[in-house]
């Protein structure tokens, strides 16, 4: 099977469960943001000696892909998607970042006024992978009034995401210096 397909040369691409929308469908700009999260956070990686960080990352870039896929549902199959054996965004995601979080703070991570990103690589791919998963988050926010509730994983996940990405940044410029 080739990558070209084609299916995409008319500005539609496919959703779940065979459904299409156009490329600039606000669900496909979500799932974009999201699989740009995805990519941002494999160009810390290299650059990073903390093996935990990198584990920590491994799990996360994996938890997007289940969130692409709640995302890239549209409403009227949602009940499809919930019933699938899709691996799902859980609260048990949300919680393991929150413990992730503890940790980080629990070392005694400091921190005074604005942080300027650019002390290492890895901070910098760190803090710019923060600023694609508030993007992702508003976009998903977005798509409350269609299908996902406010209250709904994808947004409770990213907005830890991004809290746990700039304590990431900040741990390791510490540990770097």
């Amino acid at each position: 099977m080739s990558i070209t397909t084609k299916n995409g040369d008319k500005g539609k691409t496919g959703l779940m469960f065979s459904k299409h929308a156009r490329k600039d469908d606000p669900r496909i700009c979500a799932c974009g943001d999201v699989d740009e999260l995805n990519a941002a956070i494999g160009l810390v990686k290299p650059h990073l000696s903390d093996g935990l960080i990198c584990q920590q990352l491994d799990i996360i870039q994996k938890s997007l892909i289940k969130l692409m896929g709640e995302i890239a549902t549209k409403p009227e199959d949602m009940k499809q998607y919930e019933q699938s054996s899709f691996d799902k965004l859980t609260s048990s995601n949300v919680e393991q970042i929150e413990e992730w979080i503890k940790k980080i703070e629990s070392q005694g991570i400091s921190f005074k006024d604005w942080a300027i990103p650019g002390k290492t690589i890895s901070s910098a791919n760190l803090d710019f992978a923060r600023t694609v998963c508030r993007r992702a988050e508003r976009s998903i926010v977005a798509l409350t009034d269609q299908t996902i509730s406010e209250t709904s994983q994808p947004i409770i996940y990213l907005n830890r995401l991004s809290d746990l990405l700039w304590l990431m940044a900040r741990s390791v410029e510490q540990s770097q210096n």
